[in-house]
């Protein structure tokens, strides 16, 4: 599970940073990825990196300014012209049918595939038997959701070595050892298949937020999650600022971070005043809350870890 960040910009696209949008590679899990966001020129990011719009199983439109959704039709035809045909669902405010339905109507689109759209409330949004997502809204100027993006634990790995002590050889009693069943082996005993299995995997945490004013449902969202995306559009000299426009500074997000006992933080959607160095200035004042935080840039991609690794 890795985080790929193709726009990493607020509010219009600079020299440095695209406008925001994040796609959550879930190759090893499902074989497909999700997308947070789809701001302008998404389908060029997507271009220059390694990235697959036909593996697009989910998008996640945190809210309805432009920044965050201007690309989305550009990127559904392309997904067609790139020879997508699986089905995809894009989650969204309510609006967004609205919004997007004229556009591929009035374009003429053709979509080679099923394209579901479906308005969200809080709440779960989306849940099988391995990941659940859950979204809550925020505080911005026009609805604004978080998302928290939750794997669910795996059984335990089996413990071969016992099993072999046991005399139990490979073959179907494996499978229902890993299940947990209590087996009848070939002595006529009978084995608790729980006694042979490691504890449970546990699974990994992501929340990725809207645009948003400190909250306490981002701090809800957040909480114990391996990985926090918050936006950091100012830094701390511009507080008022940031509140007039319903933001959060860099040093909000950390604070945020904090308060949820999130493992990592990760700074985003970053004004075009702070170019190059001085983009810096963001991940110090967040670092002097919390340690673990990082600068997204375009381009780059997290891990996100079971177990956070040490700080170099």
């Amino acid at each position: 599970m890795e985080l790929y960040f193709l726009g990493t910009g607020a509010g219009m696209p600079s020299k440095e940073r695209n406008v925001t949008a994040a796609v959550l590679k879930l190759f090893d899990e499902r074989g497909t990825m999700w997308l947070f966001d789809c701001g302008e020129g998404t389908q060029h990011q997507m271009l220059r990196s390694p990235l697959k719009a036909s593996r697009l199983e989910h998008i996640y439109i945190t809210h309805l300014h432009g920044d965050h959704i201007y690309g989305l039709p550009g990127l559904l035809t392309s997904r067609s012209n790139q020879g997508g045909t699986d089905p995809l669902t894009l989650f969204g405010p309510p609006g967004l049918k609205a919004l997007l339905e004229p556009v591929l109507r009035l374009s003429q689109a053709h979509l080679s595939y099923e394209l579901m759209i479906r308005e969200i409330e809080e709440g779960t949004v989306f849940e099988d038997d391995t990941f659940e997502v859950v979204c809550a809204k925020l505080d911005h100027r026009i609805d604004s959701y978080g998302y928290r993006v939750t794997e669910k634990d795996k059984p335990g790995k089996l413990d071969v070595a016992r099993l072999e002590e046991l005399g139990i050889p490979p073959g179907p009693l494996y499978g229902r050892i890993k299940r947990g069943e209590t087996v009848e082996l070939p002595d006529g005993t009978t084995l608790d298949g729980r006694t042979c299995i490691g504890p449970p995997i546990r699974g990994r945490k992501l929340a990725v937020l809207g645009d948003t004013r400190p909250c306490e449902s981002a701090v809800r969202l957040a909480q114990d999650v391996d990985l926090l995306v918050h936006e950091a559009t100012f830094d701390a000299s511009l507080a008022d600022l940031a509140r007039a426009y319903y933001h959060s500074t860099a040093r909000e997000a950390a604070e945020t971070a904090r308060r949820a006992g999130a493992k990592s933080l990760v700074l985003s959607h970053i004004s075009s005043r702070y170019q190059e160095d001085g983009a810096k200035r963001l991940v110090e004042e967040a670092r002097d809350i919390f340690p673990a935080t990082d600068l997204a840039r375009d381009h780059w991609c997290r891990p996100i870890e079971r177990e956070p690794k040490e700080r170099r």
